[in-house]
C-alpha cells in the first residue's frame, strides 16, 4: 500500500514563496473551503505535479509558476511504500526532478522521461491516469470512466487487477515470434541454398561420366553466360547507382527545409499565444469598466478594445501567411519523403544486385578451376565422383534446426493465443466482472439511485431501469451520472485494495458535492465516507456552508496580498 504523508509547495500557481505544508495522514475526514480562486483546489494539482509532472487540471506548464514571484516553483510530497520512505521534489525555474528513498537521493543518470517511468513502474506501479480513476474526482478536467475510450478502460482495470504483466509478456512474445519468422526465413534460404548446390554437384558428378571434352564445352558455355550475367549486373548496378545520386541531388535541401518547419511552428505558437494574450485583455476590457484591483474608473476604453482588435486582425493575417508557407514547407517535406522512399527501394535492389554479384563471382571462379582440372585429367578423382559429405553434413543440421523452430514456432504460437485480450487476462477479467457490477451496484443502492449496472467482457456498459428498460450512460442526469462516476470511484478502491495493486491512503474528492447531488445524495455519500477503511484519508474540497458540522477538521484557504495561503 502506498500511504501519503505530506504534501508542501510554494510560488505553485497561486501560493507565495512559503511552504503550505498539509497533513495528508493527519484525520480521516478533512474538508477544505474558501472562496473562488482562495486555491482550494491546488492540493490536486500539486500532488498530481509532484507525482506525474504535470497538474490535475488543464493548466500550461509556464502557467503553474506564481506569476508575481515567477521562480522557485517547488512541490514536494511524502510517502511511503513497501517499508520505504520516498520524498519527490519537482520544481520550476529552475526545474528540479529528484526522488529520495529512505533519505538517499535515487540515480539520476537517466533521462527524465526514463527517471519518471522509473518512478511509475517500480515505485508508485501506477500511472497518471490509473491515479486520477482510483484517488480523484474533480468537476474540473476529471474525465470519468464511463466516458473512457475501451482501450483506456481495458487499461486501468488491467492496472487494478495487476494483469498489465500478461501485456508486458504479449509484447515480448510478438517480438519473439518475429524473430522466429525472420529465422525461418533465413533458414529456409539456406536450406534452399544447399539443396542447390547438392543438386548441382549431382549434376556435375553426372555430367564428369560424359566425354572430358563435351564437358569442357560445356563449362565454358556456362562460365559465358555468368560473365555475361556479371556484366549485366554490373550495367544496372552502375544505372540504378546513378538514378540514386540523381534522386540525393533533388533532396540536398531536406535539412533546410525542416528547419524551415521547425522555425515556422515556433513562430505559429508565438503568434498563438500573442493572440491568446490580445483575446484575454479585450475581454477584460469589454467586461470591465474600473479596475477591480483598485476600482478606479478605466479611460479610453473604446480606444483600447480598438487598437487590440487591430492588432488581433494583423496577426490573425499574419497567422494565415505563416499557415500557406507551412503548406508549402510540409508538401516539400512530403515529396522528400517520396524521393526518400525511392532512394531506399533503389538502394535496396544495388543490395540484392550485389549479392548476387558476389554469388555469381565465387561461382565462376569455382567453373574456371572446374575447367582447368578438366583439361589436365582424362578422368575425375575418386574425390570429385563423390557428393561432398560437408553438404550433406550442413543440409542435415539445417533441417534439425528447421525442426527446432518449427516446435518453437508452436510454443510461441500457445503463449501468443493465451496472453490475448482475449486469453488469460480475459479469463481474469470475467471472474472479477461479477464482483465488480455487484460492487457498483451496491454503493448505486447506498445513493438510491436503484438501476441495473454491468459492465461486459469488452468494457462497455449495460444499465437497466427496475423495468428492465435499457440506458446508457449519456442518457442520465449530471446527478445521476455523478452518482454512477462515484460508485465507479469506489469500486476502483475496493477492488485495488482486494488485488493490493493501487492501494493508497487518499481520496480527493473536489466539489462533488457543490456540483449535482440532491440533499439525499449527499447524505448518502457521506454515509459512505463514513464506512470506508480506517486507514483511508479522505479530503472534501467544497463551497457548501451546510457540510461544516460533518467534518472534525477543516482547512480553509483564503487570499492575502494577492497569494493563496492556509488560513
Amino acid at each position: 500500500m502506498t500511504t501519503f504523508k505530506l504534501i508542501r509547495y510554494k510560488n505553485f500557481l497561486s501560493a507565495g514563496n512559503i511552504f503550505t505544508e498539509i497533513s495528508l495522514q493527519k484525520e480521516e475526514q478533512t474538508l477544505i473551503i474558501g472562496e473562488n480562486g482562495a486555491g482550494k483546489s491546488t492540493i490536486l494539482d500539486a500532488i498530481t505535479f509532484a507525482l506525474f509532472g504535470k497538474p490535475f487540471r488543464n493548466i500550461n506548464k509556464p502557467q503553474i509558476i506564481n506569476s508575481v514571484n515567477g521562480r522557485d516553483c517547488v512541490v514536494e510530497v511524502e510517502f511511503k511504500c513497501y517499508s520505504k520512505d520516498y520524498k519527490i521534489i519537482r520544481g520550476l525555474k529552475p526545474n528540479i526532478f529528484e526522488i529520495y528513498c529512505d533519505g538517499e537521493l535515487l540515480d539520476q543518470d537517466a533521462k527524465s522521461k526514463d527517471y519518471q517511468d522509473f518512478l511509475e513502474k517500480h515505485i508508485l506501479k501506477f500511472n497518471y491516469k490509473a491515479f486520477t480513476q482510483i484517488v480523484i474526482l474533480g468537476s474540473s478536467s476529471f474525465v470519468p470512466f464511463m466516458q473512457l475510450s475501451a482501450a483506456d478502460r481495458r487499461a486501468i482495470i488491467e492496472d487494478l487487477l495487476d494483469i498489465q504483466i500478461f501485456s508486458a509478456m504479449n509484447q515480448i512474445v510478438k517480438e519473439r515470434n518475429n524473430t522466429l519468422k525472420t529465422s525461418a526465413v533465413k533458414l529456409k534460404a539456406d536450406i534452399e541454398s544447399t539443396v542447390a548446390q547438392i543438386d548441382m554437384q549431382k549434376k556435375y558428378i553426372e555430367e564428369a561420366k560424359k566425354n572430358n571434352q563435351d564437358q569442357i564445352e560445356l563449362k565454358e558455355q556456362e562460365l559465358k553466360e555468368n560473365q555475361d550475367q556479371l556484366e549485366k549486373l554490373e550495367k544496372d548496378s552502375e544505372l540504378i547507382q546513378k538514378h540514386v545520386d540523381a534522386l540525393l541531388n533533388t533532396v540536398a535541401d531536406e535539412k533546410t527545409v525542416k528547419d524551415k518547419n521547425k522555425k515556422l511552428s515556433q513562430f505559429e505558437a508565438k503568434i498563438d499565444n500573442n493572440i491568446t494574450k490580445l483575446q484575454k485583455d479585450i475581454d477584460f476590457f469589454n467586461n470591465n469598466d474600473t479596475c477591480p484591483t483598485c476600482d478606479q474608473q478605466i479611460n479610453n476604453k473604446e480606444e483600447k478594445i480598438s487598437q487590440y482588435n487591430t492588432k488581433m486582425i494583423d496577426l490573425q493575417d499574419g497567422m494565415t501567411k505563416l499557415k500557406e508557407q507551412q503548406d508549402a514547407v510540409l508538401q516539400r517535406i512530403n515529396n522528400i519523403e517520396t524521393i526518400n522512399k525511392n532512394i531506399l527501394a533503389h538502394q535496396s535492389e544495388i543490395t540484392r544486385i550485389n549479392a548476387s554479384h558476389t554469388q555469381i563471382k565465387k561461382y565462376v571462379k569455382k567453373l574456371e578451376k572446374e575447367i582447368e582440372d578438366l583439361k589436365n585429367k582424362k578422368v575425375l578423382s575418386d574425390d570429385m565422383m563423390n557428393i561432398s559429405q560437408e553438404l550433406y553434413d550442413a543440409l542435415t543440421k539445417l533441417q534439425a534446426d528447421k525442426g527446432v523452430l518449427i516446435d518453437r514456432k508452436k510454443y510461441i504460437e500457445v503463449a501468443a493465443f493465451l496472453l490475448k485480450d482475449s486469453g488469460i487476462k480475459a479469463k481474469i477479467v470475467k471472474q472479477y466482472l461479477p464482483i465488480i457490477n455487484k460492487l457498483v451496484n451496491k454503493y448505486l443502492a447506498s445513493m438510491n439511485f436503484f438501476v441495473n449496472f454491468e459492465i461486459d467482457e469488452e468494457f462497455k456498459e449495460s444499465i437497466k431501469s427496475r423495468h428492465r428498460d435499457d440506458f446508457s450512460y449519456e442518457n442520465f442526469s449530471e446527478g445521476e451520472k455523478q452518482k454512477i462516476d462515484l460508485s465507479l470511484l469506489f469500486t476502483w478502491r475496493a477492488i485495488a485494495k482486494m488485488k493490493n495493486s493501487i492501494n493508497t491512503n487518499i481520496l480527493l474528492l473536489d466539489e462533488v458535492f457543490d456540483s449535482s447531488l440532491d440533499a439525499n445524495g449527499t447524505e448518502s455519500l457521506l454515509q459512505i465516507l463514513n464506512t470506508l477503511p480506517d486507514n483511508t484519508n479522505i479530503f472534501v474540497i467544497s463551497h457548501k456552508d451546510s457540510l461544516h458540522d460533518k467534518f472534525k477538521n477543516i482547512l480553509k484557504f483564503e487570499k492575502r496580498k494577492g497569494f493563496s495561503v492556509l488560513a
